[in-house]
């Protein structure tokens, strides 16, 4: 940043003395303040006319008799001077004849227009002069004001930068919190293929088992068909059983009822035999012919129908005893089946639980995780905010700073300059110098791409004493005399160049290229927090994809199942 500054202000300052000439003595004197003018007129012999202009004091002489008493009138400004000087006491006076004669003095008529006009200067000059003194006092206390404000400022910079750190801890904290999540959601999902793995494997047996079930059942089924097929055969032939006990009953009461009968037949045929003896027949060899007869047919009778009754029964009681047996296989199998349907229907409802528990267990952790995810969104949006604010308030308070630093780098330049006037005037005050100075500065100020300089050029001028002397030609008239004062002015030019100025521009160039770096820190690490939230979300959204098409199958399945 480079400082040019040009502002013009010029400071004159015009004394003259003269010694005492003809018998009396005449002093003048000026104070620090503004311009001041003197006029002298005298009812002697001698008439002494001085003409001093210096700050804003006045001043004015009379010689009557030859007795000089001399005044001043105050100006406005710092200070004000006063000249009082009683001359010598009256002595003798020498003529000469040759000053009796008239003077060409070339007074011009309109000098008292002229008088009156450098007093209205000296006015407006010793005002301007006032107000130049309330102007510097002025800036003086802006100065310390500006001072105090930038001691202010570096304190909240300090914290400001206490305020970085904690946000930095905070965004750190968060990222760790992000990454734990990370780390969780991979766990999570790691455990969820594994579920997923042990869901399929217990869904292919639970398959299988219901395929076992499935071939049971028909089996069960054939055999029950079975089992009926035997126990109506059995009933079946426990009915021909009965009919067949009942027909043998039936024949054996016929054959009972037909032996009877012979019997009878045969004992009426021997009572009738008895009762005729005329034939001379031989019945009891027929009877025990007959009776052999039928009781040789009984028997075969008997014998084949107890031979087919005991084949039938034997064949009976061993197709009982095989399907008894069958039967009791049957109901063993029934049984077993039964225990394994009831162990599998424990297995399955255990799965069925540990199922509802993992996507219990998965919603909750999605749940958390969108939580945690729009927590971390809320937290980013909240700090990208405040990063916002606080680059915001920092630009801010770097334009303030810029501009205090200006205002600053003028006032140091001006109050250096007036230092060197006032140790200039004290100088001149303590030596008798009479000093003309004028100023020049050239100010231009620049914040944030404006150039701002302050170039201040001085010029100086003093008169008597050890510097160029001013003298000033005596006149001795009858009517009176003029005194002409010569101004004689030497004008130096010095520029002043601060090398400290310079120094604390450069620091400044490294504060703000400093304040730059970090600025632009926090922006990469926004863009990076910013390019991570996508990803974020797309790896959130591929999971509940995922999630809800798994959800969709075991949905499927379970329908398929029931």
């Amino acid at each position: 940043m480079s400082i040019r500054a040009m502002k013009n202000t010029t400071y004159s300052t015009v004394s003259s003395s003269r010694g005492p000439s003809q018998g009396f003595s005449s002093r003048s004197f000026s104070g620090y303040g503004g311009v001041g003018s003197g006029s002298g007129s005298g009812s002697g012999r001698q008439s002494l006319n001085v003409r001093s202009s210096y700050g804003g004091v006045g001043s004015c002489g009379a010689a009557v008799g030859g007795v000089e008493s001399g005044y001043v009138g105050y100006g406005g400004g710092m200070g004000g001077g006063m000249a009082h000087d009683m001359g010598a006491p009256i002595t003798a006076v020498t003529v000469n004849k040759s000053l009796l004669t008239p003077l060409n003095l070339e007074i011009d008529p309109n000098i008292q227009v002229v008088r009156t006009h450098e007093k209205e200067q000296i006015k407006t000059l010793n005002n301007r002069f006032a107000s130049f003194i309330d102007k510097v006092r002025f800036l003086e206390q802006q100065n310390k004001m500006l001072e105090t404000k930038w001691k202010l400022m570096q304190e909240q910079t300090t914290s400001r930068s206490n305020v970085d750190a904690m946000f930095e801890a905070y965004i750190a904290n968060l990222r760790r919190q992000l990454d734990n999540l990370g780390h969780e959601k991979v766990k999570l999902e790691s455990d969820l293929h594994q579920m997923t793995g042990m869901v399929e494997d217990y869904k292919n047996k639970y398959e299988d088992e219901i395929n076992k079930r499935n071939e049971c059942e028909n089996h069960f089924v054939l055999i029950k068909k079975d089992t009926d097929t035997a126990f109506m055969m059995k009933v079946e032939l426990e009915a021909k059983l009965d009919g067949l006990s009942d027909e043998i009953e039936f024949l054996r009461q016929i054959y009972e009822a037909e032996l009877s009968e012979l019997q009878g037949q045969i004992k009426d045929t021997s009572v009738v035999v008895e009762m005729d003896n005329s034939r001379n027949l031989d019945m009891d060899s027929i009877v025990a012919e007959v009776r052999a007869q039928y009781e040789d047919i009984a028997n075969r009778s008997r014998a084949e129908a107890e031979s087919w009754y005991q084949s039938k029964y034997t064949e009976m009681q061993q197709s009982a005893g095989s399907y008894g047996e069958d039967l009791k296989t049957t109901k063993a199998d029934i049984a077993d089946m039964n225990r394994r349907i009831m162990r599998l229907q424990s297995e399955i409802e255990m799965v069925k639980a540990q199922r509802n528990n993992l996507e219990s267990q998965i919603a909750e952790a999605e749940e958390r995780g969108e939580i945690a995810v729009k927590d971390a969104r809320l937290r980013i949006r909240d700090l990208e905010e405040a990063l916002q604010r606080a680059k915001q308030d920092m630009a801010l308070q770097v334009r303030q700073y810029q501009e205090l630093m200006n205002v600053k780098l003028a006032l140091d330049i001006e109050i250096a300059t007036y230092r060197k006037l006032l140790e200039g005037e004290e100088y001149r005050l303590a030596t008798g110098i009479k000093t003309n100075i004028t100023k020049q500065t050239s100010m231009n100020y620049n914040a944030y791409g404006l150039e701002s300089s302050r170039t201040p050029s001085y010029t100086s001028c003093s008169f008597g004493g050890s510097g160029v002397k001013a003298s000033i030609g005596s006149i001795a008239a009858r009517e009176g005399a003029t005194v002409k004062s010569t101004t004689v002015t030497k004008t130096e030019t010095v520029r002043i160049k601060t090398e400290e100025k310079m120094e604390e521009k450069k620091e400044e160039k490294k504060e703000e290229e400093q304040v730059e770096e970090q600025v632009e820190e926090q922006e990469e690490e926004q863009e990076e927090v910013a390019i991570e939230a996508p990803a974020v979300e797309e790896n959130n959204e591929e999971a509940e994809v995922e999630q809800e098409e798994k959800e969709e199958q075991v949905e499927a399945e379970v329908v398929a199942e029931e």
